[in-house]
């Protein structure tokens, strides 16, 4: 007898993932207030889960085990990252010059690599306003900061962006992502170079205050220590050991770190609970999706590293980019390798368009990337003018979209 024509997991299954990831895009925008409120969103995404966890312990619980699995190391490495990072504090007042900005954004580049994107922006993004508070015109700066710190910057390590971590445990070997200099040091390189001639323009327009500044000085800087402890468990490290690692580094930083440090950072567990609360839904409910996609992968039409890097970036600007990436990471390992170099299942030049469309083109949106609504509500509690979210998406239309074009004319 033939086999049979339809997919084992019925399209119907992909349903609960669709909403979750529609919520998360939708909810902020039309219902902003209920949405804060970390307790509704864990209301949401169990209303749309539950039937999703009935559904794979009836089909294959091994799904759900292996989905428990990567939400466990996915939630250790952001949060400590997140907690540990949040001890470390950049007291006092930069200079507020094009130079010194840039030179901010280039270190915040490097650093989104080796602590991630989210403990970059969250270390960064504070001393970064107060440097230039007394400014006339200063509404571009958490733009390219969210350009720079909060995406680009964090292409090189699986440490960097959530995507390339969920690449990691799927067998993404740790330094592949290494290679990926050229385009890291291109993208970043354009757009702190775009952002200095913004920024001088701007000056010579308006000018800038002269006020006495308190000088610049680092605190809670044995936290750097932790973080390399985190760095070491999630490169060397087995699964589970490699999960305890991080929280044992977690917790020397808890407890070796004054309490105040963090209040001045204006520190909370809010952020990190919101992204374990949701990322909870998109673990189980995306099961279903990926065994299917497995299914219809050669299928799809998409055959060339070119559609793979479009497709990849058009949904991280508009989806979370962390299940965008595992989406066609999965399509990808389900097409004929051909003469091409294979790495965790996935042909090369597939992995590799995938992984720059959604590290770079999570910056299309603010929620595009986990850091970027996180910035723009620093941004706006410290009294500067951040775009709306159609606003943002005229600048990163602007600027962002000639930048993707030579990505893929240069490196695709």
């Amino acid at each position: 007898m033939a086999e049979a024509a339809h997919p084992h997991i019925p399209y119907w299954a992909v349903i609960p993932f669709v909403l979750i990831l529609l919520g998360i895009a939708v909810l902020p925008l039309v219902r902003h207030h209920w949405w804060e409120q970390n307790k509704n969103k864990a209301i949401f995404a169990a209303i749309i889960t539950v039937p999703t966890i009935g559904y794979l312990l009836t089909l294959d619980w091994h799904m759900l085990l292996h989905a428990g699995e990567e939400y466990v190391s996915f939630i250790a490495l952001l949060g400590s990252l997140y907690i540990v990072s949040g001890g470390i504090v950049l007291r006092g007042e930069l200079k507020s010059s094009p130079f010194a900005n840039s030179a901010l954004l280039a270190v915040g580049s490097v650093l989104a690599s080796m602590i991630g994107t989210t403990g970059a922006s969250m270390l960064l993004i504070r001393p970064m306003l107060r440097a230039n508070r007394v400014r006339d015109y200063t509404r571009h700066i958490p733009i390219f900061f969210i350009f720079c710190v909060s995406n680009a910057g964090g292409l090189l390590t699986p440490l960097g962006d959530p995507p390339l971590f969920l690449g990691f445990l799927r067998g993404v070997p740790f330094t592949w992502t290494f290679q990926l200099v050229p385009e890291w040091a291109f993208v970043n390189a354009v757009l702190i170079g775009v952002f200095f001639l913004i920024d001088y323009r701007t000056v010579r327009g308006s000018g800038t205050a002269e006020i006495e500044r308190e000088p610049v000085s680092l605190v809670g800087a044995h936290n750097f220590l932790y973080l390399g402890m985190v760095v070491a468990s999630a490169a060397l490290l087995p699964l589970g050991w490699r999960e305890l690692g991080m929280v044992i580094a977690t917790v020397l930083s808890l407890v070796t770190t004054k309490k105040t440090l963090r209040e001045e950072n204006g520190f909370t567990y809010h952020p990190i609970e919101e992204v374990a609360i949701l990322f909870a839904g998109i673990f189980v409910t995306m099961q279903p999706a990926l065994g299917l996609l497995r299914e219809l992968g050669p299928k799809m039409g998409l055959d060339s590293p070119e559609a793979f890097y479009a497709i990849t970036g058009i949904l991280s600007s508009f989806l979370d980019n962390a299940p965008t990436y595992v989406t066609f990471f999965t399509v990808a390992q389900s097409l004929p390798p051909g003469d091409m170099t294979v790495v965790a299942g996935v042909p090369e030049p597939y992995l590799i368009a995938i992984s720059l469309g959604a590290v770079f083109m999570g910056a299309n949106t603010y929620i595009g990337n986990g850091p970027n609504f996180m910035v723009k509500s620093i941004c706006d509690e410290a009294g500067f003018s951040t775009p709306t979210f159609f606003g943002y998406m005229a600048w990163s239309i602007g600027i962002l979209t000639p930048i993707w074009v030579l990505v893929a004319l240069l490196f695709i």
